[in-house]
């Protein structure tokens, strides 16, 4: 027996050892390539409350905390410690959209509002625009009223079957509820 054959062996082994571990990583690299392609559906995460242009409009000096309430909705932060300032923050993280977050402060003096600070808000017909950004471009939105030529394509519908006149009157005595106590 060849005195070299142990070393052989092992450097065989230690070879094809290698081949095996480095076949694996370049599986790895291949295999997160082709799931970079194939990206899973991400849904999108709204938060906080939506404040528009025109909603902000709306708030004007004087105006109580219940009109602001009414109009922009519950404030996402009103702080212990700043009982006069409300906080509206809106954040959006879309898969399809770069992700989005917007804060408006609503700063009180008593019970009425003395001022206003906020981000670029979007307009409610922008802010709608960047929600549908799935549709593809030039796609005619769905009517949502049916003209009378629509209306005459379908069937009238149908009368109402009369109740029957010689019906018996309906159980005027109920049995009671809870079984009688002996």
């Amino acid at each position: 027996m060849s005195a070299y054959l142990p070393s052989r062996l092992s450097f065989t082994l230690i070879a094809a050892l290698g081949v095996a571990l480095s076949g694996c990583s370049s599986f790895d690299a291949a295999s997160t390539k082709a799931i970079g392609v194939i990206t899973p559906y991400k849904m999108d995460i709204v938060q906080g409350n939506v404040v528009t242009r025109e909603q902000l409009a709306l708030i004007k000096p004087g105006l109580t905390r219940l009109q602001v309430r009414d109009i922009m909705g519950t404030a996402l932060l009103t702080s212990v410690f700043h009982a006069d300032r409300w906080d509206y923050i809106f954040t959006l993280k879309s898969q399809s959209a770069k992700n989005q977050q917007r804060k408006v402060a609503v700063f009180f003096k008593g019970d009425a509002v003395e001022r206003t600070e906020s981000d670029e808000l979007p307009s409610e017909i922008e802010f709608v625009a960047t929600l549908q950004s799935w549709v593809p471009a030039g796609t005619k939105p769905p009517s949502l009223e049916a003209s009378e030529d629509v209306l005459k394509k379908f069937p009238p519908p149908a009368k109402p079957v009369a109740a029957d006149q010689n019906l018996p009157p309906a159980r005027l005595s109920y049995p009671p509820l809870e079984a009688p106590t002996k």
